[in-house]
């Protein structure tokens, strides 16, 4: 018994235009024709075929691999297990996802934080809000579940408020005044070390020049001031690369002198 072109893709589970294609890259035999020399007659090497070929793409093989496997029995290993690792990363890559969903569908949830600063995020100013972004993108998840932790002890919410009000006019008494008891905070009991995500020399510098970018973008002269200011005055300076993380979020060092 053989089929017609219809029939053979409707018994395949495909169309006859998938199984035109397979014939045009060489997928599939071409069947003998009726004696009119036009009706193709398909046989079950042919159904067994585009079987085979309709399992191995749904298993996630492009047709360009299932080609290369052909139709030896013995198969190639390796290419099952690249599509396996690939599967792998695929199902960690949405379990991931579901996670944030899971987070993004709480009461009060806000979608313009890294989900890891959800619990801590209501006080935040829009400013605030976008450096966690970008440090979310350039910094170390470690670094990030400590700026976290840091900013969920909240124990200097009126320096945090004065820091935030701080207009860009603001006189050099006031500066100072802010920094000074800014200082004590940006040393060494207070302090995040943000770690780059970063492999190479010049990705990291990459980091740092955008955080730097950042700052100036995001917080007002005055303000960058009173980080520079409080971190000279601070008896840990240097001690870290990212001193005062509560105020600015990690003031960097990057920010204007």
């Amino acid at each position: 018994m053989t089929w017609s072109t219809r029939e053979i893709a409707e018994l395949s589970g495909t169309t006859v235009k998938t199984v035109r294609h397979y014939h045009e890259i060489g997928l599939l035999e071409e069947p003998d024709r009726e004696p009119n020399g036009y009706n193709k007659r398909y046989e079950v090497c042919h159904l067994t075929r585009l079987l085979q070929i309709k399992r191995l793409t749904g298993l996630g093989l492009s047709l360009a691999q299932v080609a290369e496997l052909g139709t030896a029995a013995h198969g190639h290993p390796s290419v099952f297990q690249e599509i396996d690792a690939e599967l792998e990363a695929t199902v960690e890559r949405i379990q991931s996802v579901r996670q944030e969903l899971a987070v993004l569908s709480r009461p009060g949830a806000t979608p313009d934080v890294p989900t890891v600063f959800h619990e801590v995020a209501q006080p935040l100013r829009d400013n605030d809000r976008a450096l966690l972004t970008i440090y979310s993108q350039l910094f170390s998840e470690e670094s990030m579940d400590a700026l976290r932790q840091l900013l969920a002890t909240n124990p200097h919410e009126d320096l945090d408020e004065a820091f935030r009000d701080l207009p860009a006019d603001a006189d050099d008494a006031t500066r100072q005044a802010l920094a000074e008891w800014m200082a004590p905070f940006v040393g060494a009991n207070r302090s995040v070390t943000l770690e780059t995500k970063a492999g190479t020399f010049r990705e990291a510098e990459a980091a740092r020049n955008a955080v730097g970018q950042a700052l100036q973008a995001l917080y007002n002269p005055a303000q960058l001031d009173v980080l520079r200011r409080a971190r000279e005055l601070s008896p840990a300076m240097g001690t870290a690369p990212d001193q005062g993380a509560k105020e600015a979020l990690g003031g960097s060092d990057d920010a204007p002198e």
